[in-house]
């Protein structure tokens, strides 16, 4: 499985989404209140706590992190620029 396919699957996990991965296209703007995901501030921190704890990355400007969670491509691209 991809890493891109893992956000995915992460996300809906941890944000308690009953979506499927394969309806998330890779550079949706995920934190779009149109997006069916629905993502919200909370979400956010959310994620930002799962990627401290499974890939080592702590996003703690504000700015940084809503450009770095955009989408799963720019989420992807960070981390494994990180790693």
């Amino acid at each position: 499985m991809s890493l891109r396919d893992d956000l995915k699957e992460m996300i809906i996990r941890e944000c308690d989404k009953e979506i499927e991965p394969s309806s998330i296209k890779d550079d949706d703007i995920i934190f779009d209140p149109s997006h069916p995901l629905g993502l919200d501030s909370l979400d956010s921190l959310q994620i930002s706590m799962v990627l401290q704890n499974e890939y080592g990355i702590r996003l703690t400007d504000p700015k940084e992190a809503r450009r770095v969670m955009e989408s799963i491509d720019t989420l992807a691209n960070y981390i494994e620029s990180k790693q």
